[in-house]
């Protein structure tokens, strides 16, 4: 697939001028520069501290829920907290229990199945939570479109407070308080916070309430920076605050379950890497399987045994979910490409996991540079995933469809839906039409690149002083670097042809490079060859030997 490689424009004076004033290197200057921080937000960004916490009293009805939760907790009420099944879900959900816990209150919690019940609140749920006779239910992650859900709850008994992060309708639950910075009449000064991110807010404006120490909230930035990392919030403002200073405590944690799955994940070096792709992947194989309870029993056990048994299980769940994956993939990309002259992928199959088919649906867009839904069929009904690509508003085309489908949701880039299976032919068509109508073919795949290197950027030090910007994540990616004119020393085809693996060299500098799922390139450049390439720079670190490695983003012969 060809690519439209792009460099971005920079400030050259005003970088140097970054670098000199902060003692940083220029790739982390550029970064600065480029999310046009003050200087008080510069030192926020290089060195958070705990004093750069917002005022949690300024969110959306945050006094309204300390004061009913107090009430709850002086009057022996019974509380329940009402997640998700996602790992922001799940730490929301751990860090109000274990919170409780230490104030000698055993509230109940409830995470819905995300097979049998989907996301968000539903009416089952609430009436197995009313026969439990619990007073206050407090959402996490979910709530601010259960307008319906909260009703059901009063009518039963059950006073609710919903803490969320996601966008708010037009009409919000009628609920004792409704925290969520995306309200209108929000005035709390950053509105991206994760589901646990406002759970953390919640109990720091508690502990500000009981006359407590800062220790008592501050101890779970943990669990609550594992939250934000894997739910790919933008890690700016309150959430770099968040995960950088909890990937701190993250490395030496008192959490038995969460320091059990890292040491089980493999990863050695404790950042935004180790959470995103060891931590985050097992916690929603989880959801994903329909066993969302082993992920919260892991988080609150304190029994080293119980927690490495439980560690296991995730283990487990996620190397299913890895099989199933690459199952529906390959089923998947085969059907794609059959109807490779279409502009959008609608393809739909019996015996799909629901619960994976997300996952699928980006690989093939990421793959085919295509918008994709994936619907696995039910019998008489259907659910489906969608991935998009930019320049393509999938949730807007899937809108225009809404007289077939059942219920539909999500954002730009990202839906899911439910349809009868009988109306699928005809919303293939229609969406299928509708992308023509866009001119969707006219969209080229563009690799942004922050810099391009020469041979006097390549040296360990500098290399490592990119450290500064982790937290890497949304709105602050690993930087991509493009470095010109390379000659190839030696390239092979790694794990039965999937990866790419090459030594490149600009006279004495010799680089290795790695591309993931690029083995078929193996075939088309050789020993000798020039080739430019984009990339990520990193250390590579193999028996305490340490090597540049870019991760390849792209390649190409040499244009010089």
């Amino acid at each position: 697939m060809n690519k439209k490689w792009r460099i971005k424009g920079y400030d050259e004076e005003k970088i140097n001028q970054i670098s000199n004033k902060y003692n940083v290197s220029f790739l982390v200057a550029q970064r600065l520069v480029e999310n046009n921080l003050s200087d008080k937000e510069i030192k926020i960004f290089l060195n958070p501290t705990r004093k750069d916490f917002h005022d949690p009293f300024k969110l959306p009805d945050m006094d309204k829920a300390v004061d009913r939760i107090l009430k709850a907790m002086n009057n022996n009420e019974k509380i329940v907290v009402y997640g998700d099944y996602d790992a922001d879900g799940i730490t929301s959900t751990t860090i109000l229990k274990r919170y409780m816990k230490d104030r000698g209150i055993d509230i109940g919690t409830y995470i819905p199945n995300r097979l049998n019940e989907g996301y968000g609140l539903n009416e089952e749920a609430i009436t197995e939570i009313a026969k439990e006779k619990y007073d206050l239910m407090i959402t996490v992650d979910c709530g601010i479109t259960a307008v319906k859900e909260v009703k059901i709850a009063e009518k039963l008994g059950i006073d609710v407070i919903i803490t969320d992060h996601h966008e708010v309708p037009e009409e919000i639950p009628n609920a004792i308080a409704v925290i969520d910075a995306k309200r209108k009449d929000n005035k709390y000064p950053f509105d991206k916070l994760a589901g646990c991110g406002v759970a953390f807010k919640l109990i720091q404006a508690l502990s500000i309430k009981l006359n407590l120490p800062e220790s008592e909230w501050l101890k779970y930035i943990d669990i609550a920076c594992v939250g934000t990392i894997s739910d790919i919030v933008t890690l700016i403002d309150e959430n770099r605050v968040i995960a950088k200073l909890g990937l701190k405590l993250v490395e030496v944690t008192k959490n038995i379950g969460l320091r059990t799955l890292i040491e089980l994940s493999g990863f050695k070096k404790i950042d935004s890497t180790a959470i995103s792709f060891g931590i985050s992947p097992r916690i929603n194989a989880c959801g994903r399987m329909g066993h969302q309870e082993d992920a919260l029993k892991l988080f609150l056990t304190d029994d080293p045994i119980e927690a490495r048994k439980l560690a296991q299980k995730l283990e487990e769940y996620n190397r299913q979910r890895q099989e199933i994956e690459k199952k529906i993939f390959n089923e998947a990309i085969e059907m794609a490409y059959k109807n490779k002259d279409e502009s959008c992928i609608v393809i739909g199959k019996e015996n799909w996991h629901h619960g994976v088919i997300g996952i699928v649906s980006s690989k093939v867009t990421d793959l085919t540079y295509k918008p994709s839904i994936l619907v696995c069929f039910e019998g008489e009904d259907a659910k489906g995933s969608g991935r998009s690509i930019p320049g393509f508003d999938l949730h807007e085309a899937v809108y225009n469809c809404r007289e077939l489908l059942t219920a539909a949701g999500g954002h730009s880039m990202a839906i899911g839906l439910s349809l009868k299976t009988n109306n699928f032919e005809a919303f293939k068509e229609k969406i299928e039409d509708y992308a023509n109508k866009k001119n969707i073919k006219q969209l080229i795949p563009e690799l942004l690149i922050d810099y391009v290197i020469t041979s006097k950027d390549i040296n360990v030090e500098e290399i490592r002083k990119l450290q500064l910007l982790e937290p890497f994540g949304e709105g602050n990616n690993i930087p991509v670097v493009m470095y010109k004119n390379l000659k190839i020393d030696s390239i092979r085809a790694l794990s039965e042809g999937k990866h790419l693996k090459l030594v490149l060299t600009d006279g004495n500098i010799c680089i290795d490079a790695i591309g993931f799922n690029m083995g078929d390139l193996s075939n088309i450049y050789q020993i000798g060859d020039k080739v430019d390439i984009v990339g990520n720079i990193g250390i590579n670190q193999f028996k305490n030997i340490e090597n540049i490695q870019i991760t390849l983003k792209d390649i190409r012969s040499s244009v010089e």
